[in-house]
């Protein structure tokens, strides 16, 4: 049984980031200062290298953060199920643990995402109904943001996941994006009936038939992404991390291209300088640090996923993200939703006891 302190606690994996563990002490200094309604925190990784960045950046004894001792870390290189077997003690691992024991309500990690989705599928299995967990990531668009899901926890999916995908994201949305009736896509290749692949027809067929307890949209094409279509774009885990990573170095590109040019002369700098508002008012509109956390979905506990090259404002912006979530519960409406779309898809959507550990051992490290 969870107390309410304990409700209100969130377990980090601080030792999974490229950056380096000070990066997410900083991170997590800053949350703290920031945001007064921020829970109790637990530093998961190993005490000697946390404890004198803890001292530096004045956690060292606060009131809110504690240290929880783990002698191992997970490299992103290594095999999700070997990596579990072999690192019982690794920081991931214990963070997860932590949820399950109760005495946690959510864990954060930067670490390897097949590890990740290894050990929370395992330890706190998925909610009933729901067979295959999914990342649901915060997508930057023209004028909105948009749900991005499965963004890479499960890249081999069937027809049904693909459904269950489009309930655990319209529910997500609701509460990340405060969307009372999310427009929810299926991506393809083509908006026309049959068009795509034999999956996403089979995919599209059955989400025109829980129309109601989602709000589907139909079927969208690439160019229509970035675009005011939809609010939750739903695809498999391939598809879906392909599509995340392409967006990211592309907005890396350009943004790196634009100061490139606009240093070429003084009259370019002095139109840069005359559009400063505008620059800015564009960076933090495509900012993806202020929804960093991807929430692994569809399990019977809290689990964040950040990028492993996360900063500090990343890791601020998780945190945020993660103590949204555990405010508004998903699961039981969640629940009720794969319920009642099973009973209506009975005929095409069966439930396959093992399916999590087959799940487990198709995983592969996208990150």
């Amino acid at each position: 049984m969870i107390t309410a302190i304990e409700k209100n606690t969130i377990a980090i994996d601080a030792m999974g980031g490229d950056l380096g563990v000070s990066e997410v002490i900083i991170g997590v200094a800053g949350a703290l200062k920031k945001n007064r309604d921020l829970g109790r925190l637990i530093l998961v990784g190993k005490e000697d290298e946390l404890r004198p960045l803890m001292s530096k950046h004045g956690l060292e004894g606060h009131e809110q953060v504690s240290l929880f001792h783990a002698s191992e870390v997970i490299a992103m290189g290594e095999k999700p199920v070997q990596s579990l077997k072999s690192k019982k003690d690794a920081s991931l691992v214990r963070a997860v643990e932590l949820v399950k024991e109760g005495k946690a309500a959510a864990a954060i990690s930067l670490g390897n995402t097949g590890s990740l989705m290894a050990c929370g599928t395992l330890k706190l299995r998925t909610a009933p109904g729901v067979e295959r967990p999914a990342l649901g990531i915060v997508m930057p668009t023209k004028g909105h943001h948009v749900v991005l899901i499965d963004a890479g926890a499960n890249p081999e999916a069937e027809p049904h996941h693909l459904v269950q995908n489009a309930l655990l994201g319209s529910n997500y949305c609701r509460i990340v994006l405060k969307k009372d009736k999310p427009r929810v896509g299926l991506l393809s290749i083509g908006t026309e009936e049959g068009k795509g692949s034999k999956m996403v027809t089979e995919t599209h067929r059955m989400l025109k038939q829980i129309d109601g307890l989602i709000n589907y949209q139909g079927p969208i094409e690439g160019f229509q992404v970035f675009e005011n279509h939809v609010d939750v774009i739903v695809c498999d885990g391939f598809v879906g991390n392909i599509l995340l990573k392409a967006s990211e170095s592309l907005f890396h590109i350009l943004k790196t291209y634009l100061k490139e040019e606009l240093k070429k002369n003084p009259l370019r700098m002095l139109g840069a300088f005359l559009c400063k508002g505008a620059f800015v008012n564009m960076k933090a509109q495509l900012n993806p640090d202020q929804y960093a956390g991807a929430p692994l979905l569809g399990l019977r506990g809290l689990i964040i996923k950040t990028h492993g090259s996360s900063n500090r404002n990343a890791i601020e912006g998780a945190i945020s993200v993660t103590t949204e979530l555990i405010k508004h519960d998903m699961r039981q409406r969640i629940e009720n939703d794969v319920e009642q779309a099973t009973r209506i898809l009975k005929s095409v959507i069966t439930s396959t006891p093992k399916d999590s550990e087959v799940c487990v051992q198709q995983t592969t490290d996208l990150t």
